[in-house]
C-alpha cells in the first residue's frame, strides 16, 4: 500500500485514467489518501476523509511513506477563509475554504519537510448548526460544477459536504451516501436550521441534497448555491414558480 497527500489548492478525481475522463470529485490541500492502484501515470486513491474513490494524475500527488501518513491522516484544523494563500519560502498558493492543515500550529504548517505560513481563520472543533447556516450563506451563488468540493465550483453533495466540513462534520461525498447518515426526521417541523434534506428521481434513487434553513427555505446547488423554498413535496423554485426536486427524507446529522 502507498500513500499521498494534496499540496495544491484541489486535485481531480476521475472516474477512469484518463485527463479526458469525466471528474467525479477532487482531493483538497492537506487531504490524505491511500493509493490502491497505478496506471500509466495514473494513480487509483481513496480519500481518507470520505472513503471516495477514484484516478488522479501522479504530478498532482506527494507521496507520504507510511509514517507520514500516519502522522498526517485526519488532520481536523481547515481554513475557515473563503479563499487565502498559504505560503512556502515566500511562494504564494491560493487555497479554498475547507482546505486540510495538517500540524497546524500558531499560523504554520509543517509536514514531509515542508513549512507554509498561513496567516488566514482556522477552525479546530465541532460547531453548532447555526455556523452550519452562516458558512453555507458564505458560499450563495458558487456556481454549480459537476465534481466539485471548492468555493470556485459545487455539486449539491459537494456542498454539503463542504459546509459541514468546514464546521467539523464529516459527511460522505455523495448525496445517496450522506442520506445513510444521521437520524430520520418525520416532517418539516421538526428539522432545524442546518439539518439536511434529500431528494429522489423517479426510480427512487436519491439524487439531490440541501440544507435546511428557517421559515420552510432551503439552500442547494442547483446551477448555483441558490434559495428556494421547502415543503412537504420538495423544493419550489422561487424562480420558475414550480417544484424542481421531490422530498425524499430529512436527516439530522448531529
Amino acid at each position: 500500500m502507498n500513500y499521498g497527500i494534496c499540496i495544491l489548492n484541489c486535485v481531480a478525481i476521475r472516474s477512469e485514467a484518463s485527463e479526458k475522463s469525466e471528474m467525479t470529485s477532487q482531493l483538497l490541500f492537506g487531504e490524505t489518501c491511500k493509493i490502491t492502484d497505478s496506471k500509466k501515470g495514473w494513480l487509483y486513491i481513496v480519500n481518507d476523509f470520505d472513503e471516495f474513490e477514484g484516478w488522479i494524475h501522479h504530478l498532482e500527488l506527494e507521496k507520504l511513506s507510511l509514517d507520514q501518513y500516519q502522522e498526517l491522516k485526519g488532520s481536523e484544523v481547515v481554513s475557515k477563509d473563503l479563499v487565502n494563500f498559504i505560503s512556502e519560502n515566500q511562494n504564494l498558493q491560493v487555497i479554498s475554504i475547507g482546505a486540510s492543515l495538517p500540524n497546524y500550529q500558531e499560523g504554520m504548517v509543517e509536514f514531509i519537510g515542508k513549512q507554509f505560513q498561513f496567516d488566514g481563520l482556522v477552525n479546530t472543533k465541532a460547531q453548532s448548526k447555526q455556523d452550519i447556516v452562516n458558512t453555507a450563506y458564505l458560499l450563495l451563488n458558487t456556481p454549480f460544477l459537476w465534481g466539485g468540493r471548492t468555493s470556485l465550483g459545487l455539486d449539491c453533495s459537494g456542498f454539503t459536504q463542504l459546509v459541514y466540513k468546514i464546521n467539523g462534520h464529516k459527511l460522505l461525498r455523495n448525496a445517496a451516501h450522506q442520506a445513510s447518515q444521521g437520524e430520520v426526521l418525520s416532517f418539516i417541523e421538526e428539522s432545524e436550521p442546518g439539518d439536511l434534506a434529500f431528494f429522489d428521481d423517479a426510480e427512487g434513487n436519491i439524487i439531490h441534497v440541501g440544507i435546511i434553513l428557517a421559515n420552510n427555505y432551503i439552500m442547494h446547488c442547483y446551477g448555483k448555491v441558490r434559495l428556494d423554498r421547502l415543503d412537504q413535496s420538495g423544493i419550489y423554485n422561487v424562480d420558475t414558480k414550480r417544484h424542481t426536486h421531490k422530498l425524499r427524507v430529512m436527516k439530522q446529522i448531529f
